[in-house]
This record gives structure tokens, C-alpha cells and sequence, in this order.
């Protein structure tokens, strides 16, 4: 049985004055290729109720244990947040920003899970590992 899952994911990320406002939108559309984009004065606002490509560039770029600590890191309740720095995002790149906010500011998630529950949806975006490979439901049935 496949599991459904009912989040939405709001993204934010400031254009500042120095920036090209498009590359901006790509950045977050290269991370995010359903969201919905809203460009104002100032920034842009997203939608998305799909972290699919987010979690295949985790998968890909072998950063799965990092993922998973900054999305416990910064949950709270059905929520969990995470920013990405805006540079790598514009090479299609998750990169994770910890510490002092970048000087063009960073992109901002907040991702609220109504089904199942905010660690089932983390399991499905970035599975724990071991040995640096992803764990399945299956592989964990077949220690049993």
C-alpha cells in the first residue's frame, strides 16, 4: 500500500537590487518545479504541495543524513523548515544554509504535514540510512 501524504510548503527568498529577479525564480523552480510563484516588490512567495524533486536532488547528491538533521533540527509540531542557499539552488544544487544568512539572502521553506504525520513525511523525503544507502520499509522487513 502506498502511503498518501498532504503537505504544502510555503518558500520565500528576497530579490535584492543587485539580483536579477528571474534567476531568483529559477533557483526556486530548479529545487521546485510545481510551486507556485508569486514575485512582488522585494521577493518572491511560493507554493508547493510536492517535495518530489527536492527529494530526488537529496537522494542524487548523496546528502540524505544532513538533510534529515536540519529537517528535525527546525521541526516543530507538523512543521519543519529548512534554507537553502540561492547560488547552488540556480545550479539545480541543494545546499543547506546554516549559520549567517548569505549576504543576497537565502531561500527560505516551511513545510506543514497534514498526512501522515511530519516524521513519516520526513522518512519519505529523506530516508535514514545506513552505511550512507537509503533504508526502505522493505529492507527493514527483511531484518525481521
Amino acid at each position: 500500500m502506498t502511503a498518501i501524504y498532504r503537505i504544502e510548503a510555503t518558500i520565500t527568498a528576497p530579490i535584492e537590487d543587485t539580483e536579477v529577479g528571474d534567476r531568483v525564480v529559477d533557483a526556486v523552480e530548479n529545487l521546485f518545479p510545481n510551486a507556485e510563484i508569486d514575485r512582488h516588490e522585494g521577493g518572491i512567495d511560493a507554493t508547493t504541495h510536492s517535495l518530489g524533486r527536492f527529494s530526488e536532488l537529496l537522494h542524487r547528491q548523496e546528502i540524505l543524513d544532513t538533510a534529515r538533521s536540519e529537517f528535525f533540527r527546525r521541526q516543530s509540531g507538523p512543521y519543519f523548515s529548512f534554507s537553502l542557499k540561492k547560488q547552488a539552488a540556480f545550479q539545480g544544487v541543494v545546499n543547506f544554509a546554516v549559520g549567517n544568512e548569505s549576504e543576497l539572502g537565502d531561500i527560505d521553506v516551511e513545510v506543514r504535514v497534514d498526512e501522515p504525520d511530519v516524521e513519516s513525511y520526513i522518512d519519505h523525503v529523506a530516508p535514514p540510512t545506513e552505511d550512507g544507502r537509503p533504508i526502505t520499509a522493505g529492507d527493514a522487513d527483511d531484518r525481521r
